[in-house]
């Protein structure tokens, strides 16, 4: 199945990759009601239990899946933008650099980028709040608000220092400029953008409206496809595969690529 490149500009964007948020960020959304009483469904053990659980845990992609995404693309024509979050946290003050902590998967995707199948977006350094450990599991509550990185109660000292050490882990590892900024869960606030341009970042994607801010390029989710790896964990390859025929009219292109797709802010330039 090859798209047809006339069609409509869509990018592919796939999140969380390198994320400890997939091991660490675990709640539920579900309430019991037992008589009078009701519980919570982040209660001690519940939120670990199928059915009850809301995200996590869950495992990161292997070497084998990447390179069937990679197979997938180029059989397509197709291009992907993966989010990555630069280092792995495994508590406030140990942070491991994602091509250090998956280094064969690091390896594959050099190698997907290299063939520019693969774009690398800027997903974070932690996607989490490192102080305190306020990003592990609870015992009795959620800690889904620690899985955003740059709230606006997160002073711009630390959004600066996070932003900056990403792009260098990135930079450094993949060779070239990383251009494409994926705000973990959608949080950031204007001095976030700011900062970010500022260390090389010129487009931003997430849920967020589209818009031209300053000198960052907000294309937010117009003609983009947005996933997390955890799709293709519990979906297997034939979930994007599955994504990639349904879109088969579309001129895929990365995220970075969508100004020059046509993409166009509300008719605001």
């Amino acid at each position: 199945m090859k798209p047809n490149h006339g069609g409509r500009p869509l990018a592919l964007r796939l999140d969380d990759v390198g994320a400890s948020t997939k091991r660490y960020e675990v709640y539920s959304k579900r309430r019991f009601g037992i008589g009078r009483y009701a519980i919570s469904g982040n209660w001690l053990f519940l939120k670990y239990l199928p059915g009850i659980k809301a995200w996590g845990p869950y495992r990161e992609l292997s070497v084998k899946e990447w390179c069937q995404i990679s197979d997938l693309l180029a059989a397509s024509s197709a291009k992907l933008t993966v989010a990555v979050t630069a280092a792995w946290a495994e508590n406030e003050d140990v942070l491991i650099p994602f091509p250090d902590r998956f280094p064969d998967q690091a390896s594959v995707l050099k190698e997907a980028v290299d063939s520019k199948l693969i774009e690398i977006a800027n997903h974070g350094l932690t996607h989490c709040v490192l102080e305190g450990n306020k990003f592990k599991p609870q015992l009795w509550s959620s800690n889904r608000t620690y899985h955003r990185e740059f709230w606006e109660w997160v002073s711009t000292d630390k959004q600066d220092q996070h932003i900056c050490q990403a792009q260098q882990i990135l930079q450094d590892y993949f060779q070239l400029p990383i251009v494409t900024f994926v705000p973990p869960g959608n949080v950031f606030t204007d001095e976030t953008l700011e900062i970010a341009n500022r260390y090389g970042l010129k487009v931003v994607s997430c849920d967020t409206a589209p818009r031209k801010q300053g000198d960052m390029v907000v294309v937010g989710n117009k003609d983009v496809l947005p996933f997390h790896d955890r799709d293709i964990v519990y979906g297997g390859i034939e979930w994007l595969r599955r994504r990639v025929m349904e879109n088969g009219d579309a001129s895929f292109c990365f995220v970075s690529e969508l100004e020059q797709h046509g993409n166009r802010f509300n008719g605001e330039r």
